[in-house]
C-alpha cells in the first residue's frame, strides 16, 4: 500500500532530509577548516580548504537529495529536486560585474526547503503520467519549474531573515544585561530554526557585547543539545552537534517546542556574564558559538583571558545546560528526554 502523505507528514519528511542534508554539508568544512587552517599557506591545505568549501556550498543540493530521499523518489527524480534547491537556495547567483555565476554560504535553508518541496509537490502530481519521456519531462517541467519558483521566492524569503535581523538589532540599545539576554535567547533559537544565524549576524553587523550574546547563544544551545543527546543518539550524532550540526534537530524543535526550555535557560544564565565581563565579538564570530571555537577566539582576541574564556564559554553553560537537564526531566516532569531529543532523520 502507499504511503498516505498528510500536510503534517510531509513536512516532517522536509524537515527530516534537510536535518540530514546539513550535517553532510556542513560539518566537512565545519572539522576540516579548523584543522587546515593550522598549516597556513601550505599549497595541499589550502586546496582542500576550498574543496570543503564547495562541498559546503553544494549543501542545498545535499538537501534536496536526501528529502526526495525520504519520499522514496527514484535516483533521477531525487536528482531534480536536489538541483532545483541548489538553485533556489541563492547560494549560486549571477553577478552581474563579474559576469560570471558566484557561489558563496550555503543559501537561504528556507528557500531550499521551499524549492524542494515544490519540486516533491510536482513530482507527486504528475506521478507517472510522463510515461516514457520522464527523463525528458522531469528536469523540463519539474526542475526548472521548481527553480524558477525558488529564484522568484528568494529576495521574499531572505527579506523573513532581514525582518528578523532588525527586530534583533533593536535589543542593542537596552540596558546591557537585558540586550545580552534577548540576543542570546534569540540566536539560541535561530540556530535550531532554518534561519541562519552566520547570515543574521553579518546583516545586522552585530559587534562588541551584542556580537558575544549573540555566540554565547548559539554556543549555549550546542552545550544543551549535546549533553540532552548523550547516551538518547547514536554518538555520531552527537558529536556531529558538537562540531556544528545544531540544525539538524530542526526537527525536533518542530514536534517538541519544548526543547527551547533548556535552551533559553542555558542562553540567560551564560549571557549575564557576557555583559558583566563585556565578552565581545565581531559580525563574523556572532553566528558561529562554539563551531570551529569561533567565538571564544573572538572573545580573546577581544581582550579576555584565556582561562576566564575556558569558564564562560565551556563551564559555565555545561553545569547551566546540567541543571536545566534534570530540572525540566525530573523536577518540573516537562518532557521525556527520548522523546524530546532523539534524533529521528
Amino acid at each position: 500500500m502507499e504511503e498516505t502523505i498528510t500536510p503534517k507528514r510531509f513536512l516532517n519528511k522536509i524537515l527530516a532530509g534537510t536535518a540530514t542534508g546539513i550535517i553532510v554539508g556542513l560539518i566537512p568544512n565545519a572539522v576540516l577548516s579548523v584543522i587546515l587552517g593550522a598549516f597556513g599557506d601550505n599549497s595541499f591545505a589550502v586546496t582542500w580548504t576550498q574543496t570543503t568549501e564547495l562541498f559546503q556550498i553544494a549543501t542545498p543540493a545535499v538537501i534536496g537529495f536526501l528529502i526526495g530521499l525520504q519520499f522514496n523518489l527514484n535516483p533521477m527524480r531525487m536528482s531534480v529536486v536536489g538541483v532545483a534547491a541548489l538553485i533556489g537556495s541563492g547560494s549560486i547567483q549571477f553577478d552581474d560585474e563579474a559576469g560570471a555565476f558566484i557561489g558563496a554560504g550555503t543559501g537561504d535553508i528556507i528557500n531550499t526547503m521551499i524549492t524542494a518541496a515544490v519540486a516533491v509537490g510536482l513530482i507527486l502530481l504528475i506521478g507517472d503520467r510522463f510515461g516514457s519521456v520522464e527523463i525528458i519531462g522531469m528536469p523540463i517541467i519539474v526542475g526548472t519549474g521548481a527553480s524558477l519558483v525558488g529564484v522568484y521566492l528568494f529576495p521574499y524569503v531572505t527579506a523573513i531573515s532581514t525582518a528578523i535581523g532588525t527586530a534583533i538589532n533593536t535589543f542593542t540599545t537596552l540596558q546591557p544585561i537585558l540586550m545580552s539576554i534577548l540576543i542570546s535567547c534569540s540566536f539560541a533559537l535561530l540556530i535550531i530554526s532554518p534561519i541562519s544565524t552566520i547570515a543574521i549576524g553579518l546583516a545586522i553587523q552585530l559587534d562588541g557585547v551584542a556580537a558575544g550574546a549573540a555566540a554565547m547563544g548559539v554556543g549555549a544551545t550546542t552545550i544543551v543539545l549535546v549533553v540532552n543527546s548523550w547516551k538518547i543518539n547514536k554518538s555520531g550524532i552527537t558529536i556531529a552537534i558538537a562540531l556544528g550540526a545544531m540544525k539538524m534537530m530542526m526537527p525536533n524543535l518542530f514536534r517538541k517546542p519544548v526543547i527551547l526550555v533548556p535552551c533559553f535557560f542555558t542562553a540567560i544564565v551564560t549571557a549575564i556574564p557576557v555583559a558583566l565581563l563585556e565578552i565581545t565579538g565581531t559580525p563574523s564570530s556572532a553566528g558561529f558559538g562554539l563551531v570551529g571555537l569561533v567565538g571564544p577566539f573572538a572573545a580573546i582576541d577581544g581582550g579576555q583571558a584565556p582561562i576566564m574564556a575556558l569558564v564562560c564559554w565551556i563551564v559555565i553553560p555545561a553545569v547551566a545546560a546540567i541543571v536545566s537537564q534534570y530540572a525540566c526531566e525530573k523536577v518540573l516532569n516537562l518532557y521525556n528526554r527520548q522523546e524530546v531529543f532523539e534524533f529521528l532523520g
